[in-house]
């Protein structure tokens, strides 16, 4: 059925960005900086990956193989200091950054590719006491930390309308238009938006705009309210990931479930989350359940991010970035800019590359 817009007019822009996740805002908020006039199209894309994220700055932790993505991950996670530095100062807002470190504690010592530093039992209790009497010992990664996902976004959101980024909310995409080599309009249900240059960061949705391998891996999470003295002055990661907030919040996580836009929370799902987090810390069954919530997170086949140029000119890409959109958000700002700004993409990023899937992109 053909979609009747209520309006079609033209709004120029330096650069669009189509999406305002935490991916989005990010590069909104660097372009900002250097480009005129930043738009972003925020609207249309409910439930994105930053609400099912728990916000944690993990490399080490994730256990991410040996190479390029890891490479890159380690990168970002240098930038978040400066960063977040620079967004809290923006804003006069907290984005609840946390170095907390993470530690992994383990019931075997057997595969994986564990860099950290390793506690036997008796060091992981003086470390974290509470543990589940499974474990043998732990991973311990003092580098890597947190960040409040939700805290973020708002910082994010407030910085890019400090600097001048206009909003199109509430507007949904209908298609991306081009002409040969070149990308002509964005039409939404209120309007047609022209640019100089286009940025892609619809996540989960990217595969209802273009044919990109994107799908949607569905997350739920809960929140504890932890007592006075919660115990947890870490993040905890193991079969359920525990991440305590300054604010005596306890975040629970998460599933990773191949079910589509499946939405809502299900017995089966917190069941799984529940039994997981109460194995690595017994002490939490007490503890009352303040919030459950799901999202998606942008999955592509090899689970690594589809960033930089497209076979149209005016058209850049950063999407797919799966579990690490949060970590990954500060050094896909700066190389998003960095590309738009004049410079050459960098060949050591060719693992992201749209076109390694060997498929045709298409606009649909």
């Amino acid at each position: 059925m053909a979609i009747e817009l209520r309006q079609l007019s033209p709004v120029s822009m330096d650069v669009l960005i189509i999406g305002g996740g935490i991916i989005g805002l990010s590069i909104a908020v660097e372009l900002a900086k250097t480009q005129g006039r930043v738009g972003i199209i925020d609207g249309g894309f409910p439930g994105t990956a930053a609400q099912a994220a728990a916000g944690m700055l993990a490399p080490g932790a994730e256990q991410i193989p040996p190479g390029a993505m890891r490479d890159l991950c380690e990168a970002s996670l240098q930038c978040y200091p400066a960063w977040i530095q620079d967004l809290e100062e923006r804003t006069g807002q907290t984005t609840g950054y946390w170095p907390c470190g993470i530690v992994v504690p383990v019931t075997s010592q057997a595969g994986g590719h564990h860099r950290g530093l390793w506690l036997n039992r008796e060091q992981l209790d003086q470390h974290q006491p509470g543990l589940g009497a499974d474990f043998i010992g732990g991973w311990w990664y003092p580098n890597d930390g947190q960040v409040d996902n939700r805290l973020l976004h708002a910082v994010l959101y407030q910085a890019a309308q400090s600097l001048g980024v206009q909003f199109f909310s509430h507007e949904t995409v209908v298609r991306i238009a081009s002409q040969g080599t070149k990308i002509t309009q964005v039409v939404t249900h209120e309007a047609s938006h022209q640019a100089g240059h286009y940025v892609l960061t619809t996540g989960a949705w990217t595969y209802k705009l273009l044919s990109l391998p994107v799908r949607p891996r569905k997350g739920q999470m809960l929140a504890l309210q932890a007592p006075h003295a919660p115990g947890l002055n870490q993040v905890v990661f193991a079969s359920a990931y525990l991440v305590p907030r300054r604010d005596g919040r306890l975040v629970v996580g998460a599933t990773s479930e191949d079910v589509g836009f499946q939405d809502g929370i299900t017995a089966g799902g917190l069941h799984q989350l529940l039994e997981a987090a109460i194995q690595t810390y017994p002490p939490l069954r007490d503890w009352p359940i303040l919030e459950t919530w799901w999202g998606y997170r942008p999955v592509t086949p090899d689970e690594c991010p589809i960033l930089g140029p497209s076979p149209w000119e005016n058209l850049t890409l950063a999407t797919g970035h799966y579990r690490n959109g949060i970590l990954l958000a500060p050094i896909t700002a700066h190389l998003i800019s960095k590309y738009l700004n004049g410079h050459p993409w960098p060949s050591e990023l060719a693992f992201c590359r749209w076109d390694r899937f060997g498929h045709t992109l298409n606009l649909l």
